[in-house]
């Protein structure tokens, strides 16, 4: 595509969007951005968070124009769970295994499953708050699960999930719309591409069809309708933690480099 805002302009009110990223590693900024601008409204999103206030999802999000997630954790977005209290905004939260499982599920044409997460707690019971009323009382809550025990154990039954259309960041893609994912950004990335009836690829570098090992390739592009550039240089760090390396017990301490030592290793770094 020539642009984000090409690639997302078709996306309607009230559309389902499946969105890759975990925290804010992996996120599809470039076409979350395009969407803002875009103006759809209504979007019930399924991701595995809500990005941050001024980021991610959350740039949608403080616009108004998600009515519904579908999320494992709400993550350090304030106006999220403003939202949610408040009753404007409905949240399914799922556990993240089966969040997961529900999106290739969908992906692999697999309508439902069982899984033992969740037994025993609300999730297998029901009673979730989806959507709070605006006076704090539940106005929809979650229903009760099918239950089937396997082996002697109890097992829920959990419905996949499918998707209009998925919004994916990949490190690189080729014309073709096979991806290479770098590290943890692949996280649930793939998994929504296979959900929906149209992913849109944002990606670092596009190449030409061979130039990526078919190997290393991790999302193939017959999952792929659609692929734009990326802007490489916008990423966040959700929580930057840095130590300083402790000494060693018994190791000398280096002596002061002279003027000349000091000039020649910044010329040596440079």
């Amino acid at each position: 595509m020539d642009s984000p805002a090409d690639a997302v302009r078709d996306i309607p009110d009230g559309a389902v969007l499946a969105v890759g990223g975990f925290g804010l590693c992996g996120i599809p900024s470039t076409l979350i951005g395009a969407l803002v601008h875009a103006g759809a409204t209504g979007l019930r999103v399924v991701s595995n968070n809500c990005g941050v206030d001024d980021w991610g999802l959350g740039l949608l999000l403080r616009a108004g124009r998600i009515a519904r997630m579908t999320s494992s954790y709400v993550g350090e977005n304030k106006e999220f769970a403003r939202q949610y209290l408040s009753g404007e905004l409905e949240v399914e939260l799922t556990p993240q295994g089966t969040l997961a499982e529900r999106l290739r599920a969908g992906g692999a044409g697999i309508p439902a499953f069982y899984t033992p997460a969740g037994v025993g707690t609300q999730v297998e019971e029901g009673g979730l708050p989806w959507r709070y009323a605006a006076d704090g009382t539940v106005a929809l809550a979650s229903p009760a699960k099918e239950v089937r025990e396997f082996g002697g154990r109890r097992h829920l039954l959990e419905e996949a999930i499918t998707a209009d259309f998925a919004l994916v960041r990949a490190e690189a893609a080729d014309r073709h719309g096979n991806c290479v994912f770098h590290a943890a950004a692949r996280n649930f990335n793939p998994l929504c591409a296979a959900a929906a009836r149209i992913t849109v690829v944002e990606a670092d570098r596009i190449v030409e069809p061979g130039a990526l090992d078919p190997d290393a390739v991790h999302l193939p592009g017959v999952y792929v309708d659609r692929v734009v550039a990326a802007d490489p240089t916008d990423r966040r760090i959700e929580r930057r933690t840095v130590r300083a390396t402790p000494a060693t017990p018994g190791t000398p301490t280096a002596p002061t480099p002279t003027p000349t030592a000091t000039a020649t290793a910044t010329r040596e770094q440079a």
